[in-house]
């Protein structure tokens, strides 16, 4: 069954291609100013663990928001050309690897934790700003459908079921290691007694602390979160609200609602993950040195580096792969 959906040209229509071209243009010039003011204050935007990065790096900064201020500056001037399009996904996707931390620090703070650096998580979420609307920039001129009712529910192809499921299985090696430290086990040589004696040296909150006393790990919570937004893109009560929905139940769910942290989501974990996984392969080769951390051997670290970087690496690549589903199915 389909539904015909008819495109009117309406205000919004008129106004909006404009308007986020102006918005994004605006950002672009107070992202390149942030970025210099860092790069001439010895300001590092770009962290690697406890290493703060050069503070050179914040020209990279200034250059990817002086190029998106020239490109939104051509598409307000010349309108949105097939070279502009491309270059704004272009420049929007650097901004997206700009703030592929920017989930860490969401994580973090909710838990009542400090960020590592403020600059670093103020990058983050200009970027992540940048790359929305860069990216609304580039489809700006698409035609925007009349309200329709609920759709059929659309049919989920099987390779992007099997990617949910490897995402969700990826994580269970990660969520068992946390629960052995969280219950006082001991893993990779460091027992739960070491690892809450590591928080607590490294600052970790109070509800930090609380949690792994009930024999909680805090991050196991983000993890559960992150499967359920997995499956809800590609199972029918993401598109639908379920019955155990209440007042909404029988409704469409807005697409924004999973596609906005599922996109965060994606664009943190999977570089983040990959990344990690390359480096883990080059310490098992002996390519590179890792270092042992709060561990005994670098062994070890290397471990559990393989655990956390796998999980990371596959689920952030299923839920790339099932938010472009769910985009896909879900647009009228």
């Amino acid at each position: 069954m389909t539904v015909d959906v008819r495109v009117t040209k309406t205000p919004w229509r008129t106004w909006w291609p404009r308007w986020v071209s102006w918005a994004a243009m605006f950002w672009a010039v107070a992202y390149a100013a942030f970025g210099l003011t860092c790069a001439l204050s010895g300001t590092p935007l770009f962290r690697h663990g406890d290493d703060p990065g050069p503070s050179a790096l914040g020209w990279a900064v200034v250059a990817v928001g002086a190029l998106a201020a020239m490109s939104c500056g051509a598409v307000v001037r010349y309108g949105l050309r097939p070279a502009l399009r491309a270059l704004l996904w272009a420049v929007g996707g650097l901004a997206a690897l700009a703030a592929f931390s920017l989930l860490m620090d969401v994580v973090t703070l909710m838990f009542g934790q400090g960020v590592d650096s403020w600059a670093s998580a103020t990058n983050h979420v200009l970027a992540a700003a940048g790359a929305l609307l860069l990216a609304a920039t580039a489809r700006a001129d698409r035609p925007l459908p009349v309200a329709a009712p609920v759709p059929a529910l659309s049919v989920v192809p099987r390779p992007v079921r099997l990617a949910a499921c490897a995402g969700t299985m990826a994580f269970l090696p990660y969520v068992v290691m946390k629960l052995i430290w969280a219950s006082g086990g001991t893993f990779a040589g460091v027992s739960g007694e070491e690892m809450r004696a590591i928080s607590e040296r490294n600052g970790a909150s109070g509800i930090w602390l609380t949690l792994e006393s009930w024999g909680l790990d805090a991050t196991t919570l983000p993890a559960a979160l992150g499967v359920f937004l997995l499956w809800g893109l590609v199972r029918p009560w993401g598109q639908v609200f379920p019955r155990w929905t209440p007042v909404l139940h029988g409704r469409r769910v807005p697409r924004w609602l999973p596609l906005t942290p599922a996109l965060i989501g994606a664009a943190t974990l999977a570089p983040y993950g990959v990344f990690g996984l390359g480096y883990a392969a080059l310490a098992t080769a002996g390519a590179v040195t890792i270092p042992r951390g709060d561990f005994h051997t670098p062994d070890d670290a290397l471990l559990v580096t393989w655990i956390g970087m796998t999980a990371f690496a596959v689920f952030g690549l299923a839920l790339t792969i099932a938010a472009r589903s769910y985009w896909m199915r879900t647009t009228a």
